[in-house]
C-alpha cells in the first residue's frame, strides 16, 4: 500500500534512534541477510554538493548495481515536492540563464581511493551474533 508523502515536511524526514535501537536493527538485518552488503561509506563532500543544489531539501537513495555487477547506491537530491533534482537553472559567465544537470552520485570509494561498494570492517560496531 503506497502512502502519499507529506511534501511540506521532506526536510524533516529521519530521526535520531539511538545506539541501542540502531544496533538491534542492524543486527536483525545482517542476521536475516548474511551475504548482503552490510554498509556503504559516503563522504561529506558529495553530500554537501547535493544538498547545496538550489531547492534541495533531502537526498533519495536507490539500490543499484554498478558496472561490475556489485551492489551499490545511487543517490540524488530531491526538492520539497519529493521530485528528483535532475536539472538546475544557473546564470552563466555571460549573465545568460542556462541549465545544468543535477547531481546523480555513486562511486563509493575506499580511503585509498579505490572504487568499491564492499563493506568496510564494521565488526566492532555491528556484528550479527
Amino acid at each position: 500500500m503506497q502512502t502519499k508523502l507529506n511534501t511540506k515536511a521532506i526536510a524533516t524526514i529521519g530521526e535520531e534512534i539511538g545506539l541501542e535501537l540502531g544496533t538491534q536493527m542492524v543486527k536483525s538485518y545482517q542476521k536475516a541477510n548474511p551475504s548482503d552488503v552490510h554498509s556503504y561509506l559516503i563522504g561529506r563532500d558529495i553530500i554537501d554538493q547535493i544538498l547545496a543544489q538550489p531547492g534541495c531539501v533531502g537526498i533519495k537513495f536507490f539500490n543499484a548495481l554498478n558496472e561490475q555487477g556489485e551492489k551499490t547506491l545511487v543517490y540524488l537530491g530531491v526538492d520539497k515536492s519529493g521530485e528528483a533534482i535532475l536539472e538546475i537553472s544557473v546564470v552563466n559567465g555571460e549573465g545568460v540563464l542556462s541549465a545544468e544537470l543535477g547531481i546523480v552520485a555513486d562511486r563509493v570509494r575506499l580511503p585509498n581511493g579505490k572504487p568499491s561498494s564492499l563493506d568496510s570492517d564494521d565488526s566492532e560496531w555491528w556484528s550479527a551474533d
